[in-house]
Order: C-alpha cells, then sequence, then structure tokens
C-alpha cells in the first residue's frame, strides 16, 4: 500500500473536487498557507509503509512564513511557535536530550512520524477559518487508512480535537497515546511530564533531534 492506493478514490469523490476548488479560487484574492507545493508535504516526507507515528495537529500556523505543511513544524529560522517550544522542552526532559534550536520537523517525517494536520489549509492571521471546508473527511479517511493497512502505529493524540478522531483508530493492532495540547493553555495539564516520546521509542527508533 502507497499514498497512491490509499487516497486515490478519496480524491475522486465530490467532496474534495468542491474542496480543491474552493481553495484554488480562495488563492486569488486571499493568503492561503501553506503553499500549493507544501499542501501535501507531510505525504510527501512520509511514505505510507513506513508510519511509525502519528502526531494530529488542528489545522495550519496562520502567520507569515511559518507553515510550512507538516503540523507543529515550521522552517529553519522562523521563530518557534509556543507549542513547539513546549513539544521540544517535553522531548528534552523525556529523553533527557537539549532543547532543538529550529522548528523543521522534516527528519522526523522522513523516518515515519506522519505531522498531519486535521484541516490541511488556513486564511492568513484567520485561524480554523478552513474548518468544515472537507479536511477533516479527507484527514478522517487518512487516519482509517493507516489504521487499517499499517501495524503497530503510535497514535500520539494531544489535546480535544486530536481526541475525536480516537474513533478511527483500531486500538488493538496500534497503540493510542493521549494527553493535552502543548500549548501553554494546558501543556501544563499533562502534555508535560507525558514521555510520549520515549514510550515510542520502546518500540520505534526514532531520533527526535533536530541537526
Amino acid at each position: 500500500m502507497n499514498w497512491e492506493d490509499a487516497l486515490k478514490d478519496e480524491i475522486q469523490k465530490p467532496y474534495f473536487q468542491t474542496l480543491a476548488s474552493t481553495i484554488k479560487e480562495s488563492r486569488k484574492t486571499q493568503t492561503i498557507y501553506p503553499s500549493t507545493q507544501d499542501m501535501f508535504r507531510a505525504f510527501e516526507l512520509t511514505a505510507f509503509d513506513q508510519i511509525k507515528v502519528v502526531i494530529l495537529g488542528q489545522d495550519p500556523y496562520h502567520g507569515e512564513g511559518q507553515a510550512n505543511g507538516l503540523a507543529f513544524s515550521v522552517n529553519k529560522g522562523q521563530p518557534l511557535p509556543p507549542s513547539l517550544q513546549n513539544i521540544f522542552l517535553e522531548i528534552s526532559t523525556d529523553l533527557e536530550i537539549p532543547k532543538a534550536i529550529h522548528g523543521d520537523l522534516s527528519s522526523w517525517a522522513k523516518q515515519g512520524v506522519l505531522l498531519l494536520n486535521s484541516i490541511m489549509s488556513v486564511a492568513a492571521h484567520k485561524p480554523a477559518s478552513h474548518a468544515n471546508l472537507g479536511w477533516e473527511v479527507f484527514t478522517s479517511h487518512v487516519i482509517k487508512q493507516i489504521s487499517e493497512h499499517r501495524e503497530n502505529v503510535f497514535f500520539l493524540l494531544w489535546g480535544k480535537f486530536a481526541q475525536s478522531k480516537k474513533y478511527l483508530i483500531n486500538d488493538i493492532k496500534h497503540k493510542i497515546l493521549e494527553t493535552t495540547h502543548p500549548s501553554p493553555f494546558s501543556a501544563h495539564k499533562g502534555f508535560l511530564g507525558s514521555k510520549h516520546f520515549s514510550q515510542v521509542n520502546q518500540v520505534h527508533n526514532i531520533d527526535w533531534t533536530l541537526a
């Protein structure tokens, strides 16, 4: 199974065709993140048959230069968003490694960590502006395909939004780890100290350091 097999029927459905058309038209008059070339970057960097971990975000960063197609990730040179700072803090304390100094998570993606936003686009400076356009249906399909066709995947569900997708996952075949969102509003209520990264590494050898 590869991404083409997993998604070819879904992207032909009317809802997805409408979604794609809506975003294409929106780009003519608005700034939409991420860029067209980065929209499906999570799938490009993480092969379907190599998925070991799924980290589920809500929607892309909506500030200039932030969103790069990978959930929670920003390109090198960009300031670290608060949630990503807390992710790095938890990794540092959990695995006893130095905190990363940049936010480009592509090295994780290439090791089998699917960094998937449930809503895969956003209008500039308007968080959740592309909710209910169809992305939620598409990414639910993605999760179901992973659950059905892969084994021993760790699903890291941080916060209530991510946890709302739990029903899509076969918890006999896969491991589901849940805690609060890493945002400053909730990180201290469970995320910090959750030790999700060391739990993953008991099964999968992911190098969470960022060179």
